[in-house]
């Protein structure tokens, strides 16, 4: 696990995690094309959040729902756009027609510096003494906090102990000769292994990739000698054994794996329909909606034999919520006051842990009720027993361009080796 990842005190009743929804004002006043109401006083303020989290999109609005009752002149409009670069893309589309969310969604580190001109400065705010500090660390630059972390979050693959059971898995793997010896025995059982949704880019060109870059002795260090041009992806040796990961999934995975949406994908599993997905306790909400108390947890995501290094979930910070720099006062006063009251308020802790299953960024944030596979995080972040996530750091747009170079691989347009040396050649472009 990376440094940074080990200053986390993941304790069970001493996480919080901010699931901060970005709020944004209204006022009379224009602001990026908006009609505001005027802001006054008890007068009519109007909050735009524009936000990415499609699993929490219900929970979100029932808890802004709360905070009206509390604060009835406060209202929210909230725009929910998935998808990484779906969200990428909208959000820049929305700038560039003067429609600015007052809230909006910042994964940090290199994305924070292109969007830093419009982060308000949330240094001053009363929730950033209470979060852990390595959560801050995305999105602080020159020693101010221009965002609040939505929470931490893990993935790797999850499984359903029962399908485990019933072909007759005793030992969860923990290498991948053992990864598919398990899958063999669920083929045998007449159970598709894995639930492979390819046809979303991120989940294999930023997820799956993650483990190639955490693999490395220090990914800080690697990714820098990218970025200077001493250190290549073609020839590496964790990006070579990533590569047999990746060709076991497809092999014992469902059909059509290019064409596999995130939803489908998770819909499947949730079915009883495959043993394994690889995905987040993100899931656990939409999981719970399919089938509910569904018996699941985490299993690591190895890429060879070494059980000791392979036996690690990868976590981190997914995203942030930031303040408009630009928007009306008014608008920014309401936007901090709601995210304060999401992370001090008890109704917003509740629905922070309980509805949305986060596991908080935040120490006076209690984890509990966050579910089975927040447990697992929790479990193994105790333990430091967890990998970085390092997509953030990587150059504007290259995992998109991973993403599309490693489908052409599953697709056999490309050989193994034409993808690693893409890798290579998108970096080098786009750095």
């Amino acid at each position: 696990m990376s440094p940074k990842m080990k200053r986390f005190p993941l304790v069970a009743g001493m996480l919080s995690f901010s699931l901060l929804f970005a709020t944004a004002c209204s006022n009379n006043e224009a602001s990026g094309g908006k009609e505001k109401a005027s802001g006054g006083k008890g007068e009519e303020v109007v909050v735009d959040m524009f936000q990415f989290k499609v699993e929490i999109a219900d929970q979100l609005k029932a808890l802004t729902d709360e905070y009206t009752k509390e604060h009835p002149n406060v209202k929210f409009n909230i725009q929910t756009v998935g998808g990484g670069a779906d969200y990428a893309a909208a959000l820049k589309a929305q700038f560039a027609s003067g429609n600015e969310p007052d809230i909006f969604n910042n994964g940090g580190y290199q994305e924070a510096k292109i969007w830093k001109e419009k982060l308000e400065d949330l240094s001053d705010q009363p929730w950033v003494k209470d979060a852990y500090e390595t959560a801050l660390e995305p999105m602080t630059m020159d020693g101010k906090v221009y965002g609040q972390p939505l929470n931490l979050e893990g993935y790797g693959f999850i499984y359903n102990k029962d399908l485990f059971k019933k072909a007759g898995i005793t030992e969860t793997p923990k290498t991948l000769s053992e990864l598919e010896a398990a899958s063999k025995k669920l083929k045998a059982a007449g159970i598709t292994p894995f639930s492979v949704g390819y046809g979303e880019w991120w989940v294999i060109g930023q997820h799956l990739l993650n483990l190639a870059f955490a693999q490395q002795e220090d990914p800080d260090a690697f990714i820098k000698g990218l970025d200077e041009g001493t250190a290549k992806i073609a020839g590496n040796e964790k990006f070579d054994q990533l590569v047999n990961l990746l060709d076991l999934t497809v092999k014992y995975g469902n059909k059509n794996p290019l064409t596999t949406d995130y939803n489908t994908q998770v819909t499947q599993f949730a079915a009883g329909e495959t043993a394994m997905v690889q995905q987040g306790n993100w899931v656990q909400p939409m999981i719970d909606k399919i089938t509910p108390n569904m018996n699941i947890g985490f299993i690591p995501m190895p890429i060879n034999d070494d059980a000791a290094a392979n036996d690690k979930l990868q976590v981190g910070v997914p995203n942030n919520w930031v303040v408009n720099k630009n928007a009306p006062d008014a608008d920014k006063q309401a936007a901090k006051d709601f995210l304060n009251w999401m992370v001090s308020s008890e109704t917003g802790k509740k629905a922070l842990v309980e509805d949305f299953k986060f596991i908080p960024a935040f120490k006076m944030i209690e984890a509990k009720g966050i579910g089975p596979l927040g447990e697992d995080i929790v479990k193994y972040s105790n333990e430091n027993k967890t990998l970085s996530w390092n997509w953030f750091k990587f150059p504007n747009g290259a995992t998109q361009e991973f993403g599309a170079a490693m489908q052409a691989y599953v697709g056999g347009q490309t050989s193994k080796e034409e993808m690693l040396k893409a890798f290579d050649a998108t970096w080098a472009k786009l750095k």
